[in-house]
Parts: C-alpha cells; structure tokens; sequence
C-alpha cells in the first residue's frame, strides 16, 4: 500500500509591522507638528537674546529671565495639566492650550517693553505646559502599545530633538535677517497652520470616572517644581552660592517631601504612588533625566568650546548642530526598528552606554583643532541620545492604562523640562568659573561621561527582568 506523505511545513514568515493610514497619519502629523513647536521655542531665542535685550531695555542682569519666565510654568505645570486632562477631557485642553499659546507667541512678538515681553513668554510656557502632556497622551491612547507606538513616538522623539537644534541654527538666520521679532512670530504662525487640523482629527479621552481633584498634590507639586526650576535657571547665572538659590532650592525640596506624604494619603492622589513605584516608570524616568541634562549640557560647553577657543562664527557653530539635527532623523526612523529586536529596556540601555562611550570620545579634541572631531562626536552621540529619549518613553508609558496615561506622560515631559534645565547649572558653570575655559570643557566631558555610563548602569539592574 502506497504511503501518503504530508507536505512539508511552512513557516509562517513574521507579521509586517502595521502601517498608519491616512486619519493616523494625520492625527500623528498635528500631535508631532505641536511638539515640534514647543521644542523650538526652547531655543529659537537663545541667539537672539543680545539684540531683543538693547532693543525692549532689559537690564543685563535681568536679561536670563527672558529664558527663564517661559522654563518656569512650563515645566513647573506640567503634572497639573497632564491629570487635569486625564479628569476633564485631553483634547479640549490640547485645544485651549494651543489658543494660549499661539496668542502669547503673538503678545511677545508685539511686545514693546520687557515687562509685556516677560508676560508673553510666561504664557508661552503655560501653554506649553498643556500642550506637552496632553498632547503625548493623545498619542499614546491614540496609538495601541507595541510597534505602532513606537513608531508614534520615535517620530515625536525625533521632531522634538530637531525642532531644539533648529531653533538654534534658525534664530540667528532669522534674528540677522528679519530682527528677534521673527522668533516668536514664527511660533503664532505654526499655531495657526495646527490649530484648525485639531478639532476634527483628535478623538475626546479622558478617565471613565471623574475624581475630584486632588488640590493639596497639585499645589505642592506645582509650587515644589517651580521653586527648583526657578533655582537650578538662577543658578547657571549667579552659582550656587547665592541665598535665593539656596533658599528656594531647598523649598523645592521639602515641598515635593510634603507632595509625597500627601499622595500616600489621598483617596484620589494627583500621582499614583504605584506607578511612580513601577520599575519600568522610576528607572525609565531616571535614564530620560540623564540623556536630556547631559546632552544638554554637552552641546553647551561644545558652543563655548567651539566659539571662545577655536574662534568659530555663531553660525558656523550652530551649522555643527544642524548636521546633528539631521542625522537625528535617521536615528528616529532606526531606533523603533531597534526597539522591535532588544525591547524599549535594553535599547535604553544601550542607547546610554554609546552616548556616554561617544562623549569620552570628546576628550580628544585640542587647543588648536577639534571641530571636527566635535562634529562627528557630537553627532553620533546624539543619535543615541534619541535612542534613549524614545526608548525611555515607551518603556515608561508601556504597561499603564489609558486612565494614567496623562500622568506617565506628564512624568515623561516633566523629566525633560528638568532634565534641560539641571545640566548646565550643575555641570556646565564648571567650564566658565576657571581661568581656563578648554581645561574646564575637558572638565565637564569628563564627568558627564562618569554620570552617562553609571546611569546605564543603574538603569540596566533597575530595569532587569525578575525571574
């Protein structure tokens, strides 16, 4: 009797990730177009700073608050508006945070003495306050966990991490060309290109269940991130010496103490202490928190490096940073790809070891050369930088319900702003306190590479599966 053999079996070859369709791909656009313009006004005005300041009448010393007054509401309330719009409505306030925004742009741009100034930019940075958290959370619900969020948010990683270097290299163009005015007016113009898309793209989300707002959490974290905001920017100017510094660095400190003790009591906490308690949240957030304050900190001592003793132009120094703007996209298209194969956890990890490995790599330059090996370095290691930056935020996000998303988000944004804002003072004011300002970069390279890679440590037993 003749045997009937069965056909070999195939294996099924793997699932091509999804892909976004059209809505998506819109929804993706106005969310990232937000993002970007929040990122661009980080540093859009930095160059511009001399000229608006003889220009409005600042005072010379006053001149960092032109800085400061958009840094302080805009990281100080990010928290409070991430659960405001997981209770009454993500979109609405993603809505109204853009209108402020947009309309603060406009009142800076008109501006026509420091004080009207000063006010536009602290309204800048409230709205930015909404539209970060909000808008991260609207893409986070809109995107399920997996491939296509990753891809959401190495997207969004991506734009944020451009828009940062492209203010810089665009608001010297646009400052020698069109005036400082131009800055801020550029940002009412990109809230009137998003601005009309919003409203029919983005669905409604917001929490099941309404709690009432838990007000003590909300005040002492608000007032606790303002008080060591306002310290570690006031900082980077006057030391650490100074008793205002310490007086509010200190503040800061005990009212985020008294923030914890009120949330382990609350019915309803402004933040869930269990997720904050969440490896994947403390050890994700303590990796944003480093890759943000040191690349930060490196591309500052790197202009001062590049300008002060190599001689180059503000604009030949900022075309260092546009080349690592550029391959910054590529490491946003690459680095959801990684995630895919490792997992948001040890693409972290790795991210941290090359962007600390790569500044080491910044110890090479000289006296008399070194732009190059800046450029290269520079650019490499802010590559992997990204790679951390989405990693970090899909390993936090990962896991929290929809209901919390407002939240992890707003930890997620929360550490950037901190994140920007720390490395310069703590690390930074070390290259221009010394006599010898190419010993003092060398300096801060060094250390910043000891803090990158002891991070990746800590974050990779952090982070470690338990069996």
């Amino acid at each position: 009797m003749a045997t009937v053999t069965s056909p070999p079996t195939r294996t099924a070859p793997d699932p091509a990730p999804p892909a976004l369709d059209g809505r998506a791909r819109l929804i993706l656009f106005v969310l990232c177009a937000a993002q970007f313009m929040v990122a661009l006004d980080f540093s859009v005005l930095n160059v511009a700073l001399p000229v608006l300041g003889a220009d409005l009448g600042f005072d010379p010393a006053t001149l960092q608050w032109a800085v400061t007054a958009f840094a302080l509401p805009s990281g100080g309330f990010l928290l409070l508006f991430g659960r405001i719009g997981d209770l009454y409505g993500r979109k609405r306030l993603f809505l109204a945070g853009l209108v402020l925004f947009g309309a603060a742009s406009l009142l800076a741009t008109l501006a026509w003495n420091p004080g009207v100034f000063l006010a536009g930019r602290a309204l800048q940075g409230l709205g930015a306050a909404v539209i970060v958290p909000t808008g991260m959370a609207l893409l986070t619900t809109a995107f399920p966990e997996g491939p296509l969020r990753a891809r959401a948010l190495g997207i969004s990683g991506t734009l944020m991490s451009l828009g940062f270097t492209i203010g810089m290299v665009l608001g010297g163009v646009m400052t020698d060309t069109l005036g400082w005015r131009s800055t801020m007016a550029l940002l009412a113009v990109f809230t009137l290109l998003v601005l009309p898309l919003a409203p029919g793209l983005l669905p409604e989300s917001r929490t099941p269940e309404r709690p009432r707002l838990d007000v003590p959490g909300a005040v002492t974290v608000t007032l606790g991130l303002l008080a060591l905001i306002y310290a570690l920017s006031t900082a980077a100017q006057q030391g650490f010496g100074g008793a205002d510094v310490l007086v509010t660095l200190v503040a800061g400190v005990l009212l985020l103490v008294v923030f914890a003790v009120v949330e382990s009591r609350h019915p309803a906490p402004l933040v869930s202490l269990p997720v904050l308690r969440r490896r994947t949240v403390a050890f994700g957030n303590v990796g944003g928190l480093v890759t943000f304050s040191m690349m930060s900190t490196i591309v500052f001592v790197l202009t001062l490096y590049l300008q002060e003793t190599l001689g180059l132009s503000a604009f030949a120094s900022g075309l260092v940073f546009g080349v690592q703007g550029l391959f910054s996209v590529l490491a946003g298209m690459l680095t959801p790809k990684v995630i895919g194969r490792l997992g948001a956890r040890r693409t972290l990890v790795v991210s941290l070891v090359a962007q600390g490995l790569l500044t080491a790599g910044l110890l090479g330059i000289g006296r008399e050369s070194g732009a190059v090996l800046a450029t290269v370095a520079v650019t490499l290691a802010s590559m992997f930088h990204l790679g951390a930056i989405i990693s970090y935020g899909v390993t936090v996000t990962s896991g929290v319900s929809d209901e919390e998303q407002g939240l992890a988000t707003g930890l997620v944004t929360t550490t950037q702003q901190v994140g920007l804002t720390v490395g310069i003072p703590m690390l930074g004011v070390l290259a221009t306190t010394g006599t010898d300002l190419f010993s003092g970069v060398r300096t801060v390279i060094a250390l910043d590479t000891a803090i990158v890679l002891a991070t990746a440590a800590v974050v990779a037993l952090g982070l470690r599966k338990r069996a």
